[in-house]
């Protein structure tokens, strides 16, 4: 970017923390931060590995989506192929090729980084990475074997413009399909398009992995 509008990194000395709650994938962290004017707060916020999304669109302009029920919000929300980073370190990449082959039991031959966002920073340390993934075929093999939420899943293909009215008329809520949609609306739309995006093996400092 050829200005000053850029996230930059800054940690605050942290006097002292503690875990008070420990689950299967994500965990509670109680943060005491000492701010500026030297007073000390409580910072309680969850901790999470990270994850990835795949914004997967054809040759006809049609988005692979799902839609899958989530207990916290009481919805079934139409999603795009998504998973966490199950080992510290993973490549993102390699992370979302293989949420594309177990949700949709599809492959992609072009890879491109779209968008990388933080789901709450306000609350959460959830750092996603969106890849645009094109040249989709079908995976080989059998189909991955799927449990709990995901046995129950839809799985569709919507054009991009359907999807962009949607999330504009509030129809839509997923974080990673709103911020997927409407960054692939606005690449088709500048002058680079879809070739100026970063590549599938950019740097990603909120979760660094080795290529």
């Amino acid at each position: 970017m050829g200005n000053d509008i850029v996230d930059t990194p800054e940690s605050w000395e942290v006097v002292a923390s503690r875990t008070p709650f420990e689950g299967a994938k994500t965990a509670v962290r109680s943060d005491q931060v000492r701010m500026p004017d030297s007073s000390v707060v409580r910072r309680d916020y969850q901790v999470h590995p990270g994850s990835v999304c795949v914004l997967a669109i054809d040759e006809e302009q049609r988005v692979l989506v799902l839609k899958q029920f989530r207990h916290p919000v009481r919805h079934r929300l139409w999603e795009l192929p998504a998973g966490l980073l199950d080992v510290p370190g993973e490549n993102p990449l390699h992370a979302a090729q293989r949420e594309l082959y177990e949700e949709a039991h599809a492959k992609a031959g072009d890879w491109r980084v779209l968008a990388d966002f933080f789901t709450s920073p306000g609350g959460s340390d959830e750092a996603v990475r969106i890849f645009l993934a094109r040249d989709l075929a079908e995976a080989e093999g059998k189909r991955y074997e799927v449990s709990e939420e995901e046995a129950d899943m839809e799985i569709a293909r919507v054009p991009l413009a359907d999807l962009v009215g949607g999330v504009l008329a509030g129809e839509l809520h997923n974080p990673g399909l709103v911020t997927g949609v409407l960054a692939l609306a606005a690449a088709l739309a500048s002058e680079g398009g879809i070739e100026a995006l970063r590549p599938a093996l950019a740097p990603w400092p909120a979760r660094p992995y080795e290529a």
